[in-house]
């Protein structure tokens, strides 16, 4: 089948319909509410309240044609990662999450493309999902958490996850979950999203290159959402750091901002001179259109933004579409 070309957002979440009924601490359900929404339900209480593009393909072709997008890489709600949750039943539950994603792919016509959730709590289970996800699903990816039960994704624990990901060929979306620091923030829970998910992001994708990750493994194909969150902030001082002290000098074995260069990151950043800074930072060729669909806390206008940044030409069309293709190691 020839597939759609224009614009791809890399960034966008499912939520199925439904879920299997369990009496299980943590397991999800959905509930009626107001103008076809459903309430994501997780101990007796709303979660959240998510719109019905969650899992009606028609209505989110709808909406990519709305916003200019030929193709979208659909991937779960963070709070679905559910690794806090016994791997016996988060395997099913993944199971459950991922085939409905399946189904939505096969629907789309080729206009969507499915990335899976692991149980990264099992190391073995997360590897024989991510063997289902390519092999049975068609899958081109996983999303992952920025940290699997407070173990960021630079621990040495998790390399033969990473290994196993390269070897297959399936691109690694990081997505903030559950941050550190919550408690030094003051207001509402909503400042998770806004606060909470770019200083989790920035340090995950900081314990990659302190950690040498991707030198070990170069042909991971690996990208963080929301801009990388405060990398581009911190990569200055990581990089004097380097120059200054001997120690990180013989640790970190590439020059931090060499290693950044090594990984996608999307443009989800809500900010023209922002972009502008990404740009400068991971250079055209490293960054991906994200949008956050379908949530509230969205990028409405995700090719005017780019628009806004880069003038017509290569680099533009880069950003937009071919490195999404390389991302998720699809034909141009």
């Amino acid at each position: 089948m020839a597939q759609p070309a224009g614009p791809i957002d890399i960034h966008a979440h499912v939520v199925p319909g439904a879920f299997p009924a369990r009496d299980l601490p943590g397991w999800p359900s959905m509930a009626p509410a107001e103008g076809g929404q459903r309430h994501v339900m997780i101990d007796g209480k709303p979660y959240r309240t998510v719109a019905a593009r969650c899992w009606d393909v028609a209505l989110r072709l709808a909406d990519l044609d709305a916003k200019g997008l030929a193709r979208q890489a659909i991937s779960p709600m963070p709070e679905l990662f559910s690794y806090w949750m016994p791997a016996e039943a988060a395997v099913p539950l993944l199971r459950h999450v991922n085939d409905c994603t399946a189904e939505m792919v096969a629907a789309s016509g080729g206009r969507l493309i499915g990335l899976a959730a692991l149980p990264m709590q099992d190391l073995d289970a997360a590897l024989t999902e991510m063997r289902r996800a390519k092999e049975e699903l068609g899958f081109a990816g996983v999303e992952i958490g920025s940290n699997i039960n407070g173990t960021v994704i630079g621990d040495a624990a998790l390399r033969p996850f990473f290994a196993a990901a390269e070897q297959l060929g399936m691109a690694v979306l990081v997505h903030p979950v559950r941050p550190a620091g919550m408690d030094r923030l003051v207001g509402p829970k909503n400042l998770q999203q806004a606060l909470g998910y770019p200083s989790e992001i920035g340090l995950a994708a900081a314990s990659v290159i302190t950690s040498n990750l991707m030198l070990r493994h170069p042909a991971l194909r690996l990208c963080f959402s929301h801009g990388g969150g405060t990398l581009a902030s911190l990569l200055p001082r990581l990089e004097q750091a380097w120059h200054t002290f001997p120690a990180l000098r013989d640790s970190i074995e590439e020059a931090p901002s060499a290693q950044a260069r090594r990984f996608f990151v999307d443009a989800l950043v809500f900010d023209a001179p922002m972009l502008r800074h990404l740009l400068g930072v991971m250079g055209p060729e490293r960054l991906l259109l994200g949008t956050d669909d379908p949530f509230a806390f969205r990028e409405n206008d995700p090719v005017g933004r780019i628009a806004e940044v880069l003038e017509p030409g290569t680099a533009r069309e880069a950003v937009l579409r071919d490195n999404a293709l390389s991302f998720l190691g699809l034909p141009a």
